[in-house]
């Protein structure tokens, strides 16, 4: 089902993210957080900085969310994904775990 809203935590993320705020971003993730970006693994708060450094926050990235789907505890928007590293319709997928994420899955939205 689609849903016109981002529900918490990830409102807030895509959020932080839109405004390139890399503290926000990381305290988003669990400790034990990770990111798939494409098939490409980040484990840990270290890999998610040095990916993001390059390829998210450190490009200057922003979401425009165009479809938000609830399925439980995973929460997926699609939208349109703008940096200086790459550009283009992406699907984010959220694992959440209670108010924090605990992985976000990129893939071609």
């Amino acid at each position: 089902m689609t849903d016109p809203t981002i529900p918490e935590p990830v409102a807030s993320f895509v959020a932080a993210v839109n405004r390139h705020d890399e503290q926000a971003f990381l305290d988003a993730f669990t400790d034990d957080g990770a990111v798939n970006d494409w098939g490409r693994e980040f484990p840990g708060r270290d890999q998610i900085k040095a990916w993001s450094d390059k390829e998210f926050i450190g490009s200057h990235g922003t979401l425009t969310p165009e479809e938000v789907r609830v399925d439980g505890d995973t929460v997926t928007v699609v939208g349109d994904w703008r940096s200086n590293y790459a550009n283009g319709r992406s699907r984010f997928t959220f694992d959440v775990a209670g108010d924090k994420i605990a992985r976000m899955t990129i893939r071609e939205g």
